[in-house]
Parts: structure tokens; sequence; C-alpha cells
């Protein structure tokens, strides 16, 4: 299997972008300049745990002159172990900020003298923004925001934007809600999640459990559920009302039949058509305990034997599986992208509830396979994915042109970090 640097090398990848405001620092007199990186949301969900490695693989790819610092928000120490074993020369530090934006911590404070500039990792929002706000005010040094989606604008937050360096949306949406907030210019552009770069793997641990399973390379499918709203009240001590709690929950119970059945249709067409196998697999820690519910007790007699579930992992081992898969269809968003980085077709089954970034799909040309479920019937779904199965290496043509895409987008977008650090 060919791993992401490699597959970006054969690319051939040469691109123009745009960049922000005219801030350019000359690290003179340092033998390395240094990149302070927030990231790291949360470990309950690989796609926010792939945030970090997936950017920390762009900047050593295309920065590699470089020193990179994590400020880690998430403390998780198995996730550290992870980022630790796959990138041994970054730093990884801790540190609150507190409501005035100062940092008690010695080694933010130290990373903060050390640092050239400061970058805001990949996510659904501006989650750093506090972090952003600590290192503003202690350093003045310039900061840019590096795959993000934006989809409400404080004041608070217009303040903070408007003095970044650069800008960079994981989907043009947000570009759209910048501009309406009255920022615009150069300096913004669209670069799609920092996953699409997720080089980590773990294949002994996929290869063990493919094995087990009786799963062949290529001759399984991957199926991924998710309800319309996390619930994140039973996943973690959160501030919720019981207004929004209610809501949450009748949502969910009302639509979360009537979408797997979705998806349960291109299962079964799979199974039946085919011969082969479906794994039936989490992003989410909630969605162990939602799968047999939704996608597998409900199935007919005669495809359930060819079904086998996995508990929660972390993204380098989905990534060794994924890699693996025929395809994966999945209604949480980042599992597609983690298929992709690994030359692997996907379908996204987009929720209404599941906030803009889906449009990156659209931005990188995967019309085809992104399906809109309350506009789409199972039967599109299981149409669709009998157009994969029998024109495959078509399939993996049109997948490999919007990832040498992806690959031109974040060269460009490193080029103007390079230009900053001088």
């Amino acid at each position: 299997m060919m791993r992401r640097r490699g597959f970006l090398e054969q690319a051939g990848i040469l691109a123009a972008g745009t960049f922000l405001a005219p801030h350019v620092l000359k690290a003179a007199g340092k033998n390395k300049p240094t990149i302070l990186l927030v990231s790291g949301w949360q470990d309950v969900n690989i796609g926010d745990i792939a945030h970090t490695p997936g950017l920390l693989n762009v900047l050593e790819t295309y920065v590699p002159e470089a020193k990179i610092i994590l400020w880690k928000r998430s403390k998780g120490e198995e996730v550290a172990a992870l980022l630790q074993q796959n990138f041994p020369e970054v730093r990884i530090i801790y540190g609150d900020v507190d409501k005035e934006h100062n940092v008690e911590s010695p080694a933010v404070k130290a990373a903060f003298r050390e640092a050239d500039i400061m970058l805001h990792g990949s996510g659904p929002s501006i989650v750093g923004a506090a972090n952003l706000e600590a290192w503003h005010k202690s350093t003045g040094k310039p900061f840019g925001i590096f795959g993000v989606t934006i989809q409400t604008i404080s004041p608070a937050l217009e303040t903070l934007l408007k003095k970044a360096a650069f800008i960079y949306t994981r989907e043009t949406k947000s570009l759209q809600v910048l501009e309406k907030a009255g920022i615009s210019g150069p300096q913004m552009s669209f670069a799609p999640d920092a996953t699409f770069f997720l080089d980590i793997h773990n294949e002994k641990a996929a290869v063990r459990f493919l094995k087990e399973q009786g799963l062949e390379e290529k001759k399984f499918i991957c199926a991924i559920p998710r309800l319309r709203y996390t619930p994140y009240h039973k996943i973690r001590q959160v501030n919720w009302s019981e207004e929004r709690i209610k809501k949450v929950e009748t949502v969910n119970a009302l639509k979360k039949e009537a979408d797997h059945a979705k998806l349960r249709e291109a299962m079964i067409a799979w199974v039946r058509e085919t011969g082969n196998k479906v794994l039936v697999c989490p992003e989410m820690t909630y969605q162990v305990d939602i799968m047999n519910e939704l996608l597998i007790d409900p199935l007919p007699e005669d495809v359930k034997p060819s079904v086998v579930t996995r508990g929660y992992w972390m993204p380098d081992e989905a990534a060794s599986v994924y890699a693996r898969a025929h395809t994966v269809l999945s209604f949480e968003c980042h599992s597609p992208i983690i298929a992709a980085a690994n030359s692997t077709p996907f379908f996204y089954l987009r929720q209404p509830e599941d906030t803009i970034k889906g449009q990156m799909y659209y931005d990188l040309g995967f019309d085809d396979w992104i399906f809109e479920i309350e506009q789409t019937e199972g039967e599109q779904i299981a149409a669709r994915l009998r157009e994969v199965w029998t024109g495959y290496e078509e399939a993996n043509e049109k997948l490999a042109v919007s990832m040498r895409r992806v690959g031109k987008i974040y060269e460009e977008a490193s080029s103007k970090v390079r230009e900053m650090l001088g």
C-alpha cells in the first residue's frame, strides 16, 4: 500500500494560492524556525484525533525545516503516545488559558518565547480561540488558522480573526460566512480538512483483526452509523439545558431508523450481489452502543452472518483497515476522509445537522459520493455502490484526481507559512 507522502510525491504537486495580511517574520539567528500548533480537541472521535497528525504531516512534508511544538488541548495519554510514536521530533505541551487570556504553564510560556508563529489546527470551529488570544496578548507575533469551519462569528471572534495573518477554511461556505461578517481579502482561502493528509497506520493490529474476522482485502465494505446530534450529555459532563437534551434525544429517536435503513439497503445489496462482507465500525465512542440496533439487528437473516463489528479504535488502526476496505460508507464526516487519504473510495451520507463542513466534499469534486440523506433513498446509495464495484478502476482514478488537488492546495498553503518564517 502507498503511504500518504509517497502518494503526494508521485502526484507532482505544484499550485498557487492566496495569503493574508503581510505579516512576515524573519527568524534571523535561529537554526530552526519554530511553529506553535494548537490542536487536539477531543479523544472520543477518531476524526477529531486525526486532525492533529494530519496537519503535523502537512507541516513535516512541506515545511521540513521548521521545529514544531504541539499545544495539545485534550489530555488523553493514549492519543499523546500515538502522536509521540509517529512524530518523535514534536514536543507536546499542555496548559490552560484563564478568562483574561493569561497562561501559567511554564511549558506554554517557554513555547511563546521560542515560537515564531502560531497555527490553529484543523477543526469544527475556532476551538482554540482562547489559545490564540493568549498568544497574541503575550507575544504580538503572527498567527494563522489552518483548515477550520466557521459557521458563526461573535463580536469577540470577529476581532480576533481580523488580527490573523491568514485564515484557511476547510470549505467554501465558511468563506461566505467571513465575507458576510465583513472579513475579506486575499488572506482568506480554502484548504480542506487536514485529515486528508493523515499518514499514520497500525498495520499489525489491522492485519490481526481482519484475519480474525475473515475479512479479505478489498472484499469488504465499512459502514459507520451516526445519530443526528452527538449525545455529548451521555459522553461527558456538559452544560446543557433540559430543553436542549430533550431536543437532541427527540430528534435522534425520530430520525435514526429512517436514516440507517437507507444505509442498510446498500449493505444488503453488497452482501447478496457480491457475496462479500461488511464491517460495521465506529468513528465516535458512543456509536459502539448503537451499531447493532441500527445497522445489524434489522438486517435480513441471510445477510447478518456476513456482517462483523469493531469496537472503538484509534485512527492509525482505522486507517490501515480502511486502506484494505473496498469502500467506506459513513454518516460521519471523517471516516470517508481517512479512507480517501488511503486511496479507498467512500460515500458520505450527510445529515443536515452535521454543520456546513460537508461542503468540502463538493468543493473537492466528490459530488457523486456525497448523499444528502433527506433527499436520498436507500436504492440510490445501493445503485451508486454498485457503480463503484463494477467500475472500481474508474472510481479509484476519480479519487486520485481529487486527492492531487488536495495536495496542491496544501503545498501552497504551507509555502505561505514558510514565507512567514523567513
